[in-house]
């Protein structure tokens, strides 16, 4: 006789509804097609049939157009507090290994309290693979079900003024995703909690957490639906990688590190440095005139529409604007002054407009 596999999986999420309809939502075709497919991969294909010893299936789709298939059996139904099933993939390593999902719902605190146990792994790595799968599974699931839709699981950690978070809600906005914002500065207790670096912002996405705001974005953008914030093509993804990049390595030391913080918190407490300011406005004129030939032929950095590049570029441009050279410096670029009004007349720019003072 085989030794049983010994790695195995425990999950646990609060849901905002009634334990009847998390229920039902564990064993109806028509709610799995939904929420059981991790983030950016579609169910192509679901049938149950929800009795003990009855039998379901799926198939899943990712962007790629890559197939996944997986089924089992009906071990335990017992509305509405218990689910279990096994759990085998049709093809990949795991073939031949048959794995348990037990899940019971509970009533805690006017909502429903889901306890999943997924057993019989065997290795390490397949159980962290089904973790991360079932994490993105059960985010849908509450998505669904909770009143908040994505802002029941989607946190992002920051605050409005900086540019960075700025872009990270630019992407959320431009996506049509919903989400909650927790405000915090950096290096406290709140953002070292999700990032270890301290830097604004953060992400989390149920028990998943993320930080670098360019990571943030490319999760956010192959994770949801809705307008690609990454060219479709190899060259345009190419420049926006170049433009994202220089941003970080040049343009915002320039810009936001040495001008703009320059006025709002000046060394010391003191009147802002003067030659600390033209000394930046020195290396921004030239970086400025970059951008204006890029901005030349469209209003969008690396393609023919909006892409990461230009969320990263233009909430530091906007408060460019507003800086007592601002007008001069944005006089001397017509392009980028044409760019930045095309991107100030979109909604998810209207709609992440800082209150506050910094970048």
């Amino acid at each position: 006789m085989s030794e049983a596999a010994p790695f195995e999986l425990s999950m646990r999420r609060l849901i905002r509804a009634p334990r009847e309809r998390v229920y039902d939502a564990l064993i109806s075709a028509d709610a799995l097609r939904l929420w059981m497919g991790p983030r950016g991969m579609a169910v192509t294909e679901m049938t149950v049939d929800p009795r003990v010893g009855g039998a379901w299936r799926m198939a899943m789709c990712s962007r790629d157009g890559s197939l996944f298939k997986v089924g089992g059996v009906y071990c335990e139904l017992r509305r509405p507090d218990r689910v279990a099933y096994t759990w085998q993939w049709e093809e990949g390593p795991m073939v031949g290994v048959s794995t348990l999902i037990e899940i019971a719902l509970s009533e805690q605190d006017g909502a429903t309290l889901l306890e999943m146990r997924h057993s019989g792994f065997p290795s390490r790595p397949a159980q962290d693979a089904h973790a991360r799968g079932w994490n993105g599974l059960f985010n849908k699931l509450t998505e669904m079900l909770d009143p908040r839709g994505s802002a029941a699981t989607v946190t992002l950690y920051g605050v409005a003024p900086s540019s960075y978070t700025r872009t990270a809600r630019l992407a959320l906005a431009e996506k049509g995703v919903a989400y909650t914002l927790h405000e915090c500065g950096p290096h406290g207790p709140e953002i070292l909690a999700v990032n270890p670096l301290g830097n604004l912002p953060a992400f989390t996405d149920g028990d998943f957490a993320l930080y670098e705001t360019s990571a943030i974005v490319r999760y956010i953008d192959e994770s949801f639906d809705g307008p690609a914030l990454l060219p479709g093509s190899i060259a345009g993804r190419a420049l926006c990688q170049q433009w994202t990049s220089a941003f970080k390595a040049t343009f915002y030391d320039a810009m936001v590190v040495r001008y703009i913080r320059q006025y709002f918190f000046p060394s010391g407490g003191g009147a802002p440095d003067r030659a600390v300011i033209d000394a930046a406005l020195a290396e921004i004129a030239p970086l400025l005139a970059l951008l204006d030939r890029a901005y030349a032929a469209t209003a969008w950095l690396a393609a023919d529409s909006l892409s990461m590049a230009d969320l990263f570029v233009m909430p530091v441009l906007a408060y460019l604007e507003r800086m007592p050279e601002g007008p001069q410096l944005l006089g001397a670029t017509p392009h980028v002054a044409r760019a930045l009004a095309t991107m100030r007349a979109r909604p998810s720019f209207l709609a992440t407009e800082p209150t506050g003072r910094f970048a």
